[in-house]
């Protein structure tokens, strides 16, 4: 069950449904094979003139027969089915629970169009697998072999005729283990780059139209498209030529039982009666292995799928104590050392206190680090070496979610939600009445401009608040963040990149909002700098500490 868990993503509940599944299978394929008795009696009847009243025993035995397959039928569907799809659902609310709990290091480190595609195509391909093709090849196996090794009591001869290709049939799809894993990241890696170039036709194509730049875009749209394209044909190529001559090989095991039972019919060894049980045990002994075959490739061809979920669900976690013991405010950094990947260091050593009720800014040239300390101030990612306190304990020790309660964070790249200007703010406190999500937006001088809103408070404004102007989407963030009253706040200099008039009002409300805080601001512009009581260059990986009286 532990490798069936592993292998293919699954739950507990998952590994043990595949494994009932396939016993389901096992049955249903020994069900289907079990008229080959009745027809064995009833010829031997026939042969020894002994069909006379014995109608109500085949009457009974084909009644006994309709009923098992009927009940082998049901729980086959069900165990096969309806289990896979409730596990379906266990899967991707598993992996949305994951990622919520994932460092953003891991984010960074992925595309987007390549996690949807894992969370959508991944998951929706090892769901097919699990309830038409993984369970139905185990089935198929088991039943197989255990009625191969009821051929060998019957007769060793006749059994090593009808099962010899089998074994073989499997070795020639098992070896293209490799070439459909290369196949397959392949096509993947081209489904992505695809996905990701669509995606991002979206979100530009306003900017593309603007410089008359769309022809030679979408041509490059067509380029991926095809290589998707070429990299299917490819892989299809690949599996079907394994699959198909192990099916071509299947096709030998009839032919040898009937030379091999011809044979050993002329030689006397072998009675008309058992040849001819053979002769259809071999047409149908093949039927179930024959389309398992094809399961067999398609569930070797998962490997890429598997691994790209497993990327996700043994991904080590943030974790951390579910109980907050700060004693004030201060953010302290001692000896902090982080870099993005191996052997690059985007901070060496660095250290300093940014106070509670105080304002502390960040300066330095673009590159830095300055953003990454405040990232790593709130834990969005793991330290190399060193130690983060807030308000004296240690943040590595705490829940990321449960250390998030202390922070409120004001960021020039602002999130909306397609939703109303109403719960886009409320997303600050969940529980905050509408009077005091209202009482947020006055703080952060958004009532203005939501009272001239067509649907006012109720104005669905766009996917990321496209209906907004940026400084209007900047005040709902303010207005948030006033909504959440965390003791902490991040700020990346909010209206750095805005008119003045805007950036005045979103100074206004920045001032209102920081009052008895700790302030961490990453400052680009002199007036920032002016108001702070501290500044901090980080330069070369390091932290260079001054002193100024604030306004």
């Amino acid at each position: 069950m532990l490798n069936f868990k592993q292998k293919y993503a699954l739950s507990d509940e998952g590994a043990k449904s595949m494994l009932i599944a396939s016993a389901a299978n096992v049955f249903y394929n020994l069900a289907l094979f079990s008229p080959v008795i009745l027809l064995y009696i009833l010829i031997q009847d026939i042969m020894s003139d002994q069909l006379e009243g014995r109608l109500p025993f085949y009457i009974i035995g084909v009644s006994i027969w309709v009923i098992i397959m009927a009940i082998t039928t049901v729980i086959q569907y069900n165990s096969c089915y309806f289990s896979t799809y409730r596990e379906s659902g266990v899967r991707r609310i598993t992996l949305a629970e994951k990622l919520r709990r994932l460092p953003l290091s891991f984010f960074a480190k992925k595309d987007s169009a390549d996690l949807t595609s894992t969370l959508m195509d991944d998951a929706a391909s090892i769901e097919q697998a699990s309830s038409h093709f993984i369970p139905q090849l185990n089935g198929s196996i088991i039943s197989t072999c255990l009625i191969a090794v009821c051929l060998f009591f019957i007769n060793w001869k006749m059994a090593l005729a009808v099962v010899w290709v089998l074994p073989l049939s499997m070795l020639i799809v098992a070896l293209s283990r490799k070439v459909q894993y290369k196949l397959g990241k392949r096509k993947s890696a081209a489904a992505v780059e695809m996905t990701e170039k669509i995606q991002e036709c979206l979100e530009t194509v306003r900017d593309l139209r603007q410089n008359n730049a769309q022809h030679s875009y979408f041509e490059d749209i067509k380029k991926k498209i095809h290589e998707v394209e070429k990299r299917m044909l490819w892989s299809e190529l690949g599996t079907g030529l394994f699959v198909c001559n192990a099916e071509l090989l299947l096709k030998f095991g009839i032919a040898t039982t009937a030379l091999v039972g011809a044979m050993l019919l002329r030689s006397g060894e072998l009675g008309i009666l058992e040849f001819l049980l053979f002769l259809v045990i071999a047409s149908r002994i093949y039927d179930p292995l024959t389309t398992s075959l094809e399961h067999f490739a398609a569930i070797i061809a998962l490997d890429v799928n598997c691994e790209r979920l497993n990327d996700i669900l043994l991904h080590k976690e943030q974790t951390g104590g579910e109980e907050l013991k700060v004693k004030g405010g201060d953010i302290e950094f001692q000896d902090v050392t982080f870099s993005y990947e191996d052997g690059k260091k985007i901070l060496d050593g660095v250290s300093f206190v940014a106070k509670q009720g105080e304002v502390t800014a960040l300066i330095g040239a673009s590159g830095s680090g300055k953003t990454t300390v405040s990232r790593l101030a709130a834990r969005f990612w793991d330290i190399d070496s060193g130690r983060i306190t807030v308000g004296g304990q240690d943040i590595s020790k705490v829940d990321p979610e449960i250390l998030m309660n202390l922070y409120s964070i004001v960021f020039q790249d602002v999130t909306l939600f397609n939703n109303t200007i109403m719960e886009n703010i409320r997303i600050g406190d969940k529980n905050a009445t509408d009077e005091q999500v209202m009482q947020a937006a006055e703080w952060a001088n958004c009532t203005e401009f939501i009272e001239n809103l067509p649907d006012k408070w109720q104005t669905i404004i766009g996917e990321n608040g496209k209906k907004l102007s940026g400084g209007e989407r900047q005040r709902i963030s303010i207005a948030r963040a006033f909504l959440k009253n965390a003791p902490i706040i991040l700020l990346d200099e909010a209206s750095a990149s805005l008119d003045v008039e805007n950036e005045t009002l979103i100074q206004q409300s920045i001032s209102k909002l920081i009052k008895g805080k700790t302030v961490l601001v990453i400052a680009h512009r002199m007036r920032t700098v002016a108001g702070a009581n501290k500044i901090i260059t980080i330069k070369d990986g390091k932290a260079i500490e001054g002193e100024m009286c604030g306004d």
